[in-house]
């Protein structure tokens, strides 16, 4: 065997090896970054909020506030990816449809690689918003119908609303750091109220 060819798989070897490394080592962060924030807002509604015990009662005018500001930037958060969604189909000549290609003589063939790339980033911004706002709205709802701490309520409620306005910012202009940021802090307003109603089982 020639010293290049040895040379070569060496070098392959080490690629490979590397490529493990990195692998494992992302592996790691990723099964740890759901407890991290887990333990942050628990940690944060204790020391921070304080937990009050679980009872049913009609949320304060505080508390509806909250989520009525919540409620708005949420359908904000909505409209902003619908509209942007449609503007990109327009600008490529794409549609919604299989009618629509139709009627106007348009074939998906036709449309170039960026206009694909764009749809399918517009998609994953609107999949990523649907998915976690169900779980928030259904925490939420139940938390402020518990007797939460006011200032629980009122920063979980909006932080969530303004993360998910940082996420689609970031996921539609492509700013991989802010879609990141913005994703972790809506996780961490989603466990907030998560651990805020195990807890308060527990007072």
């Amino acid at each position: 065997m020639s010293y290049s060819i040895r040379a070569q798989r060496a070098d392959e070897a080490e690629i490979v090896t590397l490529r493990d490394k990195r692998i494992r080592k992302y592996a790691v962060i990723i099964q740890a970054y759901p407890v991290v924030l887990i333990l942050v807002s628990v940690v944060i509604n204790l020391l921070a909020f304080g937990v009050e015990p679980f009872v049913l009662a009609l949320p304060s005018t505080e508390i509806v506030w909250a989520l009525t500001i919540c409620g708005l930037l949420l359908v904000l958060n909505h409209t902003w990816l619908m509209t942007a969604t449609e503007l990109t189909r327009l600008h490529h000549n794409m549609y919604a449809t299989h009618e629509e290609w139709t009627q106007n003589n348009a074939r998906k063939e036709d449309v170039d690689e960026q206009g694909w790339i764009e749809l399918e980033r517009h998609h994953n911004a609107h999949r990523n918003a649907t998915e976690n706002t169900v779980y928030f709205i259904f925490l939420a709802f139940i938390v402020c119908i518990t007797s939460p701490a006011t200032l629980l309520a009122q920063v979980w409620l909006v932080c969530f609303a303004i993360a998910r306005i940082g996420y689609s910012f970031g996921a539609l202009r492509g700013r991989t750091g802010l879609r990141q940021a913005s994703m972790s802090f809506s996780l961490l307003a989603i466990y907030g109220l998560a651990s805020n109603l195990a807890l308060s089982l527990l007072v």
